[in-house]
């Protein structure tokens, strides 16, 4: 989580190391940091979490692919959801930093009930105390939360133990939802709904296959996470055969990365003009199956082959 770590690192992988591609940041500060100098050196850097709204339009740039979504629009889904349901209002959390303003912003672009209070947590923040103490006062018939990692293990086992989760239906992207965070939770988390652009039931050949392989090799179901790093991979991997490894031309490693001639986990998707995918958006219900784990259950489409708000600014051929 730390921008002047993430940035140090970056430099020595470029210099020191001249690496071909740079991929594996979760953090949007970080990215941040990271980027200017990446794309300098004309080093790919394919993103398989955070795509900075700041990357997404007039600042998008050939040398920058995301094969995850871009950071508005998991929140887009969700706030479709929340409108679609008919909350009349809600409260929103976020912490302070580029994804968390990206997040909510995206929220509100599809959601255009009464937002009660919008509360921005320090990031990595773990005593959440007084939010929840400002929630309940605000009382909201929804309350979306994009607290990803630490940040949100602590966040729902607050909620919860303040009794919360009976007055208020409490949602969030897929990341604040994920196995990860479940394992941590347990049973609290069940009846929260998420958004995301998979899901470990979706039902397509390459994602039973993955589900299945990760399942064997590590004893635990797949995140949010795994899904778009074994997407990345595939990115890369599809982009230097498409070239027959030659990829010191640039140029065509660009076209054939754009190609995106690998099957994707998620199913269909495409990349717009500004290099983001175009897909489609599941909601996912934490639920307690008959033999007692709980789990993400896939619920429906919320976003059918979904552009990004930002693509139309973004002039790059």
């Amino acid at each position: 989580q730390n921008a002047d770590t993430g940035k140090q690192l970056a430099e020595r992988l470029l210099k020191r190391d001249r690496v071909d591609f740079v991929t594996g940041i979760v953090f949007s500060n970080v990215m941040v940091a990271v980027a200017p100098a990446v794309f300098e050196s004309q080093t790919f850097l394919v993103s398989a979490n955070s795509t900075p709204s700041l990357f997404s339009g007039e600042g998008c740039s050939p040398w920058f692919f995301s094969v995850s979504w871009q950071n508005d629009a998991v929140h887009e889904a969700a706030g479709k959801y929340v409108a679609d349901k008919n909350f009349k209002n809600v409260v929103l959390i976020a912490p302070n930093y580029p994804a968390g303003k990206d997040a909510l912003t995206g929220f509100r672009r599809f959601y255009k009930g009464t937002v009660n209070d919008e509360i921005y947590s320090k990031l990595g923040q773990l005593d959440y105390a007084a939010e929840i103490a400002q929630i309940r006062a605000a009382k909201p018939q929804a309350v979306y939360a994009f607290l990803p990692g630490g940040m949100g293990v602590n966040f729902i086992k607050q909620y919860v133990a303040a009794g919360l989760n009976r007055q208020m239906v409490l949602v969030g992207p897929g990341f604040t939802a994920d196995e990860d965070i479940i394992k941590a939770v347990g049973e609290p988390m069940v009846g929260m709904f998420n958004t995301s652009q998979w899901a470990a039931d979706l039902d397509n050949p390459q994602n039973r296959r993955f589900v299945g392989d990760f399942q064997k090799r590590y004893q635990r179901l797949p995140t949010v996470y795994a899904s778009q790093g074994y997407d990345a991979a595939q990115s890369i991997d599809a982009g230097i055969r498409d070239v027959k490894g030659k990829i010191e031309d640039k140029e065509a490693l660009r076209k054939a990365l754009r190609a995106a001639k690998f099957k994707s986990v998620r199913g269909d998707f495409r990349f717009n003009v500004n290099q983001i995918p175009i897909q489609s958006y599941y909601l996912r219900e934490v639920v307690k199956e008959p033999g007692g784990r709980v789990t993400n259950r896939l619920v429906g489409t919320v976003l059918t082959a979904h552009p990004d708000a930002y693509a139309a600014d973004c002039k790059m051929k």
